[in-house]
């Protein structure tokens, strides 16, 4: 009966030893209850890009820096590709993006969207970035050395890039008003080819007789071989202007730290064309570095747009 007593006794001061091991092992599996703020807790950086080339080519370049950052602040980081200019806008004001490459329209968009998002850094030839206005070797049309010959694209077929693009459409269309050429100039209404890559096969192959594109596609596909200059030619670059930009959202520095801005800042200002994984990733951006950048640089981008009714 004692050897009873004892057992039953015991059983109650048992069952709160093990209730309370078991809280005590789910706290510590628990990040959230135990304050864990590790990066791994805080999910990964989300990075992202306006789809304004083909798909393959985003995929390589942002994969590159999307390792060279998860490597730099030892974070995770994961590269996300979206459909089209407004999704990257929008994905970016609910917090699914936390770091994206906009050009100038749709970082100005982003930015008035997003309170607390913060213009992180360009480009070196951001700063002076320009468009090239393209024509199809049928036209006869010589190229021209000043804004004012963007006359001579009166009543040719004429194709933009995406609606959204500041390269592609933004600067275009306040060049061709400086020019005097309003769209009921042109020999019907304007298409939009979606990409600037695009924009070159529709001019090449005579579906329109013009076009506007980013200056770095059109370099980098001659470069390359990739078009047929006996049928379509470079007619006039624009004067320069700031384009293509990081953003980062603030959610950012939420689950990272308030310092964390400045370290995305310092790991891409860093970025060197004399280390191989910075030589990598500038050579596929196509510049020799990153350098700080701020709101203020994108006002143009930003009147104009007004200007436009592309932002209110």
């Amino acid at each position: 009966m004692r050897r009873a007593g004892t057992t039953r006794s015991t059983l109650p001061t048992v069952a709160v030893l093990i209730c309370l091991l078991a809280a005590c092992g789910g706290a510590a599996q628990d990040p959230s209850a135990s304050g864990d703020a590790s990066p791994l807790a805080a999910g990964p950086l989300v990075v992202s890009a306006i789809p304004d080339q083909d798909p393959q080519e985003l995929q390589r370049l942002h994969g590159s820096v999307a390792g060279y950052l998860e490597q730099r602040l030892d974070v995770p980081v994961e590269y996300v590709p979206v459909t089209d200019y407004n999704a990257a806008v929008s994905l970016f004001r609910t917090g699914d993006l936390d770091l994206v490459w906009f050009g100038g329209l749709t970082g100005v968009q982003a930015r008035l969207q997003t309170p607390g998002a913060q213009v992180i850094a360009q480009r070196d030839i951001d700063a002076e970035f320009h468009s090239v206005f393209i024509v199809n070797a049928s036209t006869g049309l010589d190229p021209g050395d000043d804004v004012e010959d963007l006359d001579a694209l009166r009543g040719l077929r004429f194709t933009f890039g995406s609606e959204s693009s500041t390269s592609g459409r933004l600067m275009p269309q306040y060049f061709l008003d400086q020019a005097g050429v309003a769209e009921g100039d042109l020999a019907g209404a304007p298409g939009f080819s979606g990409s600037h890559d695009k924009t070159i096969d529709l001019v090449e192959s005579g579906s329109f007789e013009a076009g506007v594109l980013n200056e770095q596609v059109w370099t980098s596909r001659v470069a390359a071989g990739d078009v047929d200059q006996d049928r379509v030619k470079l007619f006039l670059r624009t004067p320069g202007y700031h384009d293509y930009h990081w953003i980062l959202g603030p959610s950012a520095a939420e689950r990272y730290g308030e310092d964390f801005p400045d370290a995305v800042r310092a790991a891409l200002l860093d970025l060197s064309p004399d280390d191989e994984q910075g030589a990598q990733v500038l050579d596929l951006f196509g510049a020799e570095s990153f350098i700080p950048a701020e709101a203020s640089d994108y006002d143009q981008i930003e009147q104009v747009a007004r200007d436009l009714g592309l932002v209110r």
